[in-house]
């Protein structure tokens, strides 16, 4: 761990990122020229909580000087907004400051509507039998998580866990953790264009009275109506699932980590810590101190380590309190049983 603050210049924050990766050898996992995808979270549109592009540098730089080849990447959104679409999440990303310029890598987003681009990984868990990421993920040799740790509406907290588990799954993959039930038609907001019934892949949108219609024993879940509605009609139950949302993450985690095992490097940015995800389009105000940037080879001990530093400098768990249907302990738990990683940790302070 690394104590820094958001109001240090930030040359400093990258000498003590820099400082960090190297006391810590988290990247010493790397070999040359090998594929190593770096997940990141771009910030939504006017959201400024992300990791900045000129820490993400710093990884970069590390394993620039390894000779491997990395690449910056994070998939698109379920729900509307820039980050949706390839193409403008893409130009948001560059907007935001992350190109291959400043970051000395490219950057990459998958066209999750391309079959391609997905891969369907077998985890025969509790809930996902088959995870469904983008491929780009699953086929680099290693990868290196950069998190900004924040609340989240539906788990809790997010760390390196949610940064992968849901970071990396397609878009059906997505709605697979957030919701047991198909998309549903708002009545008020169709305009019976039938954008949605052409987009549909097995037919099961119709026109009933000028308005969609989609059956639910044919819906196979993978959101491509969301996304090509341009009246904002069709929707998904955020809420619906409960507690085993985190679960499921988790199940999503382990496609892409158990095949990498000790492949993997976690970084967490306990920086500007909000209530809740970057994917909100708003300046989300800080609900805990800043605290500093952990790593780890754990995913599972990175979280939990977090998580007791910013209980500790509240003096409460405030993403409990915030969120007080979700307890963010269970993703931890879950993961540790999956062999994930422990949730026993030692600090060590740089």
């Amino acid at each position: 761990m690394a104590r820094v603050d958001e109001g240090d210049p930030p040359e400093l924050i990258r000498e003590k990122f820099a400082l960090l990766v190297r006391e810590s050898r988290a990247l010493d996992f790397v070999k040359e020229d090998e594929r190593v995808a770096l997940k990141l979270h771009f910030g939504e549109e006017a959201n400024t909580g992300y990791v900045k592009p000129e820490y993400v540098r710093v990884a970069v730089d590390e394993l620039l000087r390894k000779k491997t080849r990395p690449f910056l990447s994070d998939t698109n959104t379920l729900y509307r907004g820039r980050r949706m679409t390839a193409p403008e999440h893409q130009k948001l990303a560059a907007e935001h400051g992350f190109t291959q310029g400043a970051c000395a890598a490219q950057v990459i987003i998958p066209d999750d509507t391309q079959k391609e681009n997905i891969r369907e990984i077998e985890v025969n868990g509790k809930f996902i039998k088959a995870a469904k990421v983008a491929r780009l993920f699953a086929d680099a040799d290693g990868l290196v998580d950069i998190a900004h740790f924040k609340g989240h509406i539906m788990t809790g907290f997010g760390g390196a866990l949610k940064n992968v588990g849901m970071g990396c799954a397609s878009r059906e993959g997505k709605l697979a953790q957030h919701s047991d039930i198909s998309p549903f038609v708002i009545e008020q907001n169709c305009k019976g264009c039938s954008v949605c019934i052409e987009a549909c892949p097995v037919d099961a949108i119709t026109l009933i009275r000028e308005k969609a219609s989609i059956d639910n024993a044919r819906c196979i879940g993978c959101a491509t109506c969301i996304a090509v509605c341009p009246y904002m009609a069709i929707e998904v139950n955020w809420e619906a699932g409960g507690d085993k949302i985190q679960e499921k993450m988790v199940e999503y985690a382990s496609a892409i980590l158990l095949p990498k095992k000790n492949k993997c490097a976690f970084f967490n940015f306990l920086i500007k810590i909000t209530k809740e995800c970057d994917c909100l389009a708003k300046d989300d105000p800080r609900i805990a101190p800043d605290i500093g940037i952990l790593a780890s080879s754990d995913p599972v001990s990175i979280d939990k380590a977090s998580l007791d530093l910013v209980t500790k400098a509240c003096g409460k768990d405030v993403f409990l309190e915030a969120h007080p249907a979700r307890d963010g302990l269970k993703q931890l738990a879950y993961a540790a049983k999956l062999g994930l990683g422990s949730m026993e940790y030692e600090l060590v302070e740089v």
